[in-house]
């Protein structure tokens, strides 16, 4: 079985170290993309199993970039898991709207994002 590859979009760079060290770990292949920008520019080169993605980025935010993610017919089937500290029930309705397929809230535990993950890959 091949190494599933996800991408992770999160602008604090300390968060997309400690996000990345988490994934690797768990023997995943990580692409780490600090806007919604590259994280589009990646998605159209790149082939990844899963996109894991906060919402308040710089450029593009979260929502926009699951938006065209659902749109698109080349990844529209792949999941997107918002990792984010936004959570009141506006924010998680927005997250449905657009297509997010789960919602993890910071803080977050380190077990759930893995186990949420491993939910949508295998």
């Amino acid at each position: 079985m091949s190494k599933k590859t996800i991408l992770v979009v999160e602008d604090e760079e300390s968060l997309l170290k400690l996000e990345s060290i988490l994934l690797t770990s768990k023997g995943f292949e990580v692409i780490g993309a600090a806007n919604g920008s590259i994280a589009l520019d990646i998605l159209a080169k790149e082939k990844v199993d899963l996109v894991l993605l906060d919402i308040m980025l710089p450029e593009i935010d979260g929502f926009e970039v699951c938006r065209r993610i659902k749109n698109n017919p080349e990844t529209k089937d792949l999941p997107v898991i918002m990792l984010t500290a936004k959570k009141s029930q506006e924010d998680l309705s927005h997250g449905d709207e657009v297509g997010a397929d789960w919602y993890v809230t910071k803080p977050f535990k380190s077990a759930k994002v893995i186990e949420t993950i491993e939910r949508f890959l295998f």
